[in-house]
C-alpha cells in the first residue's frame, strides 16, 4: 500500500461556510485556504455531507458541489456522506426529509434510490464524481425513522441501503463505481459491530468498505477500539476507515473524569497519532485510513476538537501526518 492509498482525511463540510463568511484560517499566523492548509500536511480525502433540504445548515447539493470542486482542483479524492435528512443523522435521530414525509415503505425506497442517482449525476457533471459514498451517517440504530429504524425494523432498513446503493450503480458512467461504505459509530464496541454486520451479511449487501466513529468520552479506550477493529478486520475481510475521530485541544469532555490525553493541543496531537498507530496495525492491510471530523468549524459548539485555536492559527495536530507523507 503506497501512501496515495492510504485515506488521510478530513470532513471540512463547515469550511466553506467560515470563508465565504470572511473568517482566515492561518498557518505561522498567514492566512490560507484551508484546503491547501491540509493538502500541504498529506491530506488526500476530504468527507463532505449532503442534506436533503437544510433549512438551518449550508450542506446543501450547490454548497456540496462546490466545495468538493475546490478539493478536487487540489488533488483530494472525495467521500460523500449521505445523510438522507434535513438535519443531522445520528445514533440518537435519523429524521426523514420533510419532502419526504407521510410516504409508505416502497415511496421512500423509490426516493432513495432516485435521490441518490439524480444527485450523484449532479456531481459527476460537475466533473467531481464522488471516489467513495457512505449510504447513511452512523446507522447504528437505522435510517429514515420509523421506515428503517433498528431494531425493530431490519427488513425495511435492508431494502432502504440496497435502493441507495442501487442509485449510486445506476448513475455512474464508464463502469466508474465509487467505493460504497457503511458507517456505524461503534469504533470501541466489539460486541455490537459483530451483531450489526452479522445480521446485515444475512441480507446480501454489497458493500466494500466498514466504517466506524471513535470518539473516546462515548465509545472507550483506545484498547477498545483496537480490540474492534482487529476483531472485524479478521471476521468481514473487509476494509476499514476510521471515518470520524476528534479530540479536544481545549477542556471540554473531562472535566469531572480522568483523560486519556491532556485536553491540551499538544494531547490533540498525541491522540491522532495513537489512533493513527491503531488503524496502520490493524490486521491483513484492511487499514485503509482516518478521517478528522470538523476540524475547519470556527464558532461552533465543537470548536475545541478543530486544529484551529480561537484566532485562526492551526495547531500542532496539523503535522502527525508530515513524517509519512514527506521524503
Amino acid at each position: 500500500m503506497n501512501s496515495q492509498e492510504y485515506m488521510i482525511g478530513a470532513d471540512l463540510s463547515f469550511a466553506k461556510e467560515a470563508e465565504d463568511n470572511g473568517y482566515a484560517f492561518k498557518e505561522n499566523k498567514k492566512s490560507k485556504k484551508v484546503v491547501e492548509i491540509f493538502r500541504e500536511h498529506g491530506y488526500n480525502w476530504i468527507r463532505l455531507r449532503l442534506f436533503h433540504s437544510p433549512t438551518e445548515l449550508p450542506n446543501n447539493l450547490t454548497y456540496t458541489i462546490n466545495l468538493a470542486k475546490e478539493a478536487k482542483q487540489r488533488g483530494f479524492k472525495f467521500l460523500l456522506d449521505y445523510h438522507y435528512s434535513d438535519t443531522w443523522a445520528d445514533p440518537a435521530k435519523q429524521h426523514v426529509p420533510k419532502a419526504w414525509e407521510g410516504k409508505t415503505q416502497k415511496e421512500i425506497e423509490n426516493l432513495v434510490y432516485e435521490y441518490t442517482k439524480e444527485t450523484l449525476e449532479a456531481f459527476r457533471k460537475a466533473n467531481v464524481s464522488p471516489d467513495m459514498v457512505q449510504i447513511g451517517n452512523e446507522i447504528s440504530t437505522g435510517m429514515l425513522w420509523p421506515y428503517g429504524k433498528l431494531p425493530e425494523n431490519w427488513d425495511n432498513f435492508a431494502a432502504l441501503l440496497k435502493a441507495g446503493i442501487n442509485g449510486v450503480y445506476a448513475s455512474v458512467a464508464n463502469n466508474s463505481v465509487p467505493k460504497i461504505m457503511i458507517h456505524i459509530d461503534k469504533g470501541g464496541n466489539k460486541e455490537f459491530t459483530k451483531y450489526f454486520f452479522d445480521k446485515l451479511n444475512t441480507y446480501n449487501i454489497q458493500f466494500d468498505v466498514i466504517g466506524q466513529s471513535y470518539y473516546p468520552w462515548w465509545h472507550g479506550s483506545l484498547l477498545d477500539l483496537k480490540d474492534c477493529l482487529h476483531y472485524t478486520a479478521l471476521r468481514y475481510d473487509k476494509d476499514i476507515v476510521l471515518v470520524e475521530t476528534a479530540y479536544n485541544y481545549a477542556q471540554a469532555e473531562y472535566s469531572s473524569k480522568p483523560a486519556p490525553f491532556p485536553e491540551t493541543p499538544q494531547g490533540q496531537k498525541d491522540f491522532l497519532e495513537e489512533v493513527h498507530k491503531i488503524i496502520l496495525g490493524i490486521p491483513n492491510n484492511k487499514g485503509k485510513g482516518i478521517f478528522w471530523w470538523e476540524p475547519a468549524a470556527p464558532n461552533k459548539s465543537f470548536s475545541n476538537r478543530t486544529y484551529f485555536d480561537k484566532d485562526g492559527n492551526v495547531l500542532p495536530v496539523i503535522t502527525v501526518f508530515d513524517k509519512y507523507v514527506r521524503y
